[in-house]
């Protein structure tokens, strides 16, 4: 089956928050592109946004998870218009509390980590970056959302 793969978007500060990502969920970069390195006579790049993200993957499991900064002339990102999550399915509650705790360091919580009413083990934030997550065990489901 295909995997689904979230791509986010950032105001200047992808690579920021990919390394705290990344401090989180353990692992590599797979890929790293700055604008620079894509800038070409016919598709010049800003000075102040040459070492700006036009890229960057972090395999999460089998999935992965990237992103980018958006050029200033395409506008700004408004990450408080944005209600769509990014839902971890943990394989225990002890992973799911350790994900929960360190990807909501910083952020807002929405649902603190507990046992929910349809009774998954289950909690909702807002990181630091703006970036809403859904944390969930649930051992009917196996680690499946």
């Amino acid at each position: 089956m295909a995997l689904i793969n979230p791509y986010l978007n950032y105001n200047g500060n992808a690579e920021e928050a990919f390394t705290f990502y990344k401090s989180v969920f353990g692992g590599e970069f797979a890929k790293v592109i700055r604008f620079k390195e894509m800038a070409c006579p016919e598709n010049p790049v800003a000075v102040h946004e040459e070492n700006k993200i036009m890229h960057i993957a972090l395999p999460i499991g089998k999935n992965v998870l990237m992103a980018n900064d958006v050029p200033e002339s395409m506008g700004k990102v408004n990450e408080n218009e944005n209600r769509s999550k990014i839902a971890i399915a943990a394989e225990s509650r002890e992973e799911a509390d350790r994900l929960f705790n360190g990807l909501s360091a910083g952020g807002q919580i929405e649902m603190p980590i507990a046992d929910s009413p349809w009774g998954s083990y289950f909690g909702m934030f807002r990181d630091k970056y703006g970036i809403e997550w859904m944390v969930d065990f649930d051992t009917n489901y196996k680690g499946k959302v």
